[in-house]
This record gives structure tokens, sequence and C-alpha cells, in this order.
């Protein structure tokens, strides 16, 4: 393998792939944890990232793609086997010597969390602390993504309306690239990020009327927020979307925790680890535009 000090999994994903970006065009070496050689990962060795390839149920396939690493990016997607993925991560960058590990959580991790994968990603942070390596945890708010998410943009544009079942919560949504940053400049420089959890919110909290009345704004049409049931929108994602019933039982748990405030809130994190302000939301749906057509 090359002399890449940095390893990202996830490295086709959103928050991956934007703290690949970042990485790169602060001149740092990458190397991109991937589950296989694809035109995907062809695409990111023609910018110069080194590729290692394996999943997350092989801690000799991760020991060997944290050979020579520095620094490295834990993401698991929301889906069973995480405690297991995050043991092999902990123990593989023990055995070769990497100080720094930022691990994507998410701000409704708790040890009470009625979500089967809120309450995996608050175990997988203790696993990190209890393994000794130097470990940042970042707890991201509800992503701005969801509004440019494939079905729920389509659905969006078509109904002209946001059925989320939040009722009037409020919270700062995030984008992707904004987290990317923050990871990419704690790969780069984890002095004083040790041990750290960061909650990540966008810039400005709002409710589902003041985001619906952002969206009309930008797309020049008539966007209503219209909030669904908990069991409507349950309903929808098992026959409409067809997600995975691990998925739906954590969106189903975290839409009332939604409700409860759990993931309100705001700050300026962004700002002051990459010394660039978090993208607003009217700035997000403009950037995305596309996926609304």
């Amino acid at each position: 393998m090359s002399e890449a000090e940095i390893l990202v999994s996830g490295a086709t994903g959103r928050t991956g792939g934007a703290a690949i970006g970042e990485l790169l065009k602060m001149g740092k070496s990458v190397r991109a944890y991937m589950r296989s050689y694809d035109e995907r990962a062809a695409a990111l060795r023609q910018r110069g990232v080194d590729i290692a390839v394996g999943d997350f149920t092989d801690i000799d396939h991760i020991r060997t793609a944290m050979e020579g690493i520095r620094s490295a990016y834990f993401l698991h997607p929301i889906a069973p086997g995480i405690l297991g993925a995050a043991t092999y991560f902990a123990q593989a960058a023990k055995e070769a010597g990497v100080s720094a590990i930022v691990n994507m959580s998410q701000i409704s991790a708790r040890r009470e969390s009625a979500s089967h994968a809120a309450q995996d990603h608050w175990i997988s942070e203790r696993v990190f602390d209890w393994s000794g390596v130097s470990t940042t945890h970042l707890r991201p708010t509800f992503f701005a993504d969801w509004l440019a998410y494939p079905h729920f943009a389509k659905e969006i544009w078509a109904t002209k309306k946001i059925s989320f079942p939040f009722e009037n919560g409020r919270h700062a949504p995030i984008a992707s690239d904004d987290q990317g940053r923050v990871i990419a400049h704690v790969l780069a420089n984890p002095k004083g990020h040790e041990g750290k959890i960061y909650p990540l919110h966008g810039p400005v909290e709002m409710d589902y009327t003041e985001i619906a009345a952002v969206v009309s704004d930008v797309l020049g049409a008539k966007i209503e927020y219209a909030p669904s049931s908990i069991e409507a929108f349950k309903d929808r994602m098992e026959n409409l979307y067809k997600f995975p019933p691990f998925l739906v039982q954590h969106l189903v748990e975290v839409a009332q925790n939604y409700r409860d405030g759990i993931f309100s809130g705001t700050n300026d994190l962004v700002e002051a680890i990459t010394g660039t302000p978090a993208l607003s939301v009217q700035q997000f749906v403009s950037n995305n535009r596309a996926a609304f057509a």
C-alpha cells in the first residue's frame, strides 16, 4: 500500500466522500476503505486516493487497511452489526498504532434510547473509549440532506408537501458536506479534539413550517409542511420506500425523540473547527436544486 496517513470508511457515502474531498484539498494522503473495487473506487484512485478493500466483519481486512495510518474515520450505516464493527475497528487501530479516530454517532445516542440503532451508537462510543485510542465522537442532528434524499425529494416536489412526523419540533439542519469538513479537519489535526463529544448543528434552528417556507422560496413553488402521524410515516417507510425493519424501528423512535426536543439546538462548532460557517437551509437547497426536478 501507499504511504497514506488517513483512513476514511464510508468513502462513497455523503460524509465520507465530503471528508475525502476536503482532505485532498488540504494536501493530505488518504486511503479509502471500501467493500469492493468498482468504478467508484477507480474514480477515487484517479484523484490520488489509495484503496483498501474489505468490510467490517473481518478484523484482518481492517487491520491491513490500518497499516501506516495515523488517524481514521469510522462510519457504519443504520443497520445491524455496528457493535462488532466498532470493536474490530478499535482493535485494529490499536494494533496498528493509530493515534486518533473520528467516530460518526448521532445526537440521539443514549444509554436509554428506545431506538436500537441509537443505543448501539452509544455503546459503540463506549467501545472506542475503552480501546484507549483517542476518539472524537460526532453527534449530528438531522441532516439537511433529508430534504434531498431521492425518495423524499421526489415526493416533496410531486405533492408540494413535506410530510414528516415531527409535529412542531425544531432543529438546525446540518449538511453532510459540513460534517465532512469537520471530519477532515479533526482527522488532519486531532490535537485538542481527543475524547470530545461534538453535537453538530446547522446555523439556524427552525421548525418544518419555516423549513418549508425556505424550500418554497428557493424552488419558486409553494411547498407546505403537512405533518403526518408517526404511524402513517411508518407505513410509508415499510410499504412505499421498502426500508429495512431495523431502519424503520430507528426512524419511528427518533421521530418521537424529535418531537421531544432531542434534536433541537444550534452551535457554531462547524465554523470553530473548520474556519468556515455551516451552510444554511437556503444554501443547501440551492446547491441541491436538481434533486427536486
